[in-house]
């Protein structure tokens, strides 16, 4: 039986391999997937004999018993992969490519280590490299973008923990016209957009009833726990497909219906968003035409994205929002237009 000290890293991920019927995994590939996992967490790497030792010690009845098949394409090559769907030597959940994701989770949430506040983030990371073979870079070659004098970021610790632990908050926000509100908070889910932090919750309101409400860190003036208060348990959100549907964290109000939105691009542009999509929905309609379409609700963040272009995309559908942003353009010329007046008649 193998006994150094990187085999359980190995058979981690081989199995996740083994389990991912989205790819075909050569010797070769799996090869190179363990080596990676290696040099990551101990510095080392193997040779292919070592693959296929791991492979016959996991078929083994007397260790795992895995159901490791090679299955020949194109004439002498061959893939592995389980027989069993529904097998899994770990009974991880995680694809091969879900454990990529976790590495740039990892390397995300490595910015915060060492700030004030974040010495939980230590115990998170340090379980997370350990569980899953998983370490961010030796070497600072791979950079986040984050805004180190945002406030509220301060605040995100506690936040995460109050919400892990489903502890209610009463929370004193300020609006973006300044308005000051307090309220109980039941904290459910912290996400991340454009380099800026927000809490998800039920907000309780005697007047209107509870609600759902979306708050930016940098607007949380102070807040304190409620232990008085009995937390009210997350059973309407949900929270992997909440933003499916729209750009950034913005829910809007009421029915909002998902539209389809197609913008034309100039040529110089029509690259660049071709290959970082503004949406997961987003498709090409016409490549000679440069315009691609969206199927998202209307909100502000979808304004902001498009205006970022700037001259450089058109609106074309739908009709109402063409003509949303030829008022707003006009609006904005004419404030130009004032501008050069003054400095003309000076």
């Amino acid at each position: 039986m193998p006994t150094n000290k990187n085999a359980q890293l190995r058979y981690q991920v081989l199995d996740r391999c083994f389990s991912d019927f989205n790819h075909r995994y050569e010797i070769d590939d799996l090869l190179e997937k363990v080596n990676e996992a290696l040099y990551d967490m101990y510095g080392t790497e193997i040779k292919e004999r070592q693959i296929r030792d791991d492979i016959k010690y996991m078929r083994d009845r007397v260790a795992y018993d895995a159901p490791i098949k090679a299955y020949p394409y194109d004439g002498k090559k061959c893939y592995y992969r389980y027989e069993d769907r529904n097998f899994s030597i770990f009974k991880n959940e995680l694809s091969v490519k879900e454990v990529d994701t976790l590495r740039s989770t990892i390397e995300m949430l490595g910015k915060y280590r060492g700030a004030a506040g974040n010495a939980w983030l230590e115990e998170v990371i340090s379980n997370l490299e350990y569980r899953f073979g998983v370490k961010s870079n030796r070497e600072n070659v791979v950079a986040f973008d984050q805004n180190t004098k945002l406030t509220g970021i301060e605040f995100l610790s506690d936040l995460i923990d109050s919400a892990v632990s489903h502890t209610p908050l009463e929370v004193l926000y300020k609006t973006y016209k300044g308005k000051e509100r307090t309220s109980v908070v039941h904290p459910y889910h912290l996400k991340q957009y454009n380099n800026r932090w927000f809490m998800l919750g039920l907000e309780e309101d005697a007047k209107y009833g509870n609600h759902f409400t979306n708050m930016a860190l940098d607007r949380i003036v102070k807040f304190s726990r409620r232990t008085d208060v009995a937390f009210i348990p997350n059973t309407q959100f949900d929270f992997s497909t909440m933003f499916k549907d729209v750009v950034g964290v913005t829910i809007p109000d009421g029915d909002a219906k998902i539209e389809r939105i197609v913008l034309k691009f100039d040529e110089a542009r029509f690259p660049y968003v071709k290959s970082k999509p503004i949406h997961p929905s987003q498709e090409v309609v016409d490549e000679n035409e440069h315009t691609i379409s969206l199927m998202v609700k209307h909100n502000k963040e979808l304004e902001s994205q498009i205006f970022f272009f700037g001259p450089q995309v058109e609106v074309l559908e739908p009709l109402w929002l063409r003509e949303e942003f030829a008022r707003m353009i006009e609006d904005n010329l004419k404030k130009y237009r004032s501008m050069q007046k003054e400095c003309t008649e000076g």
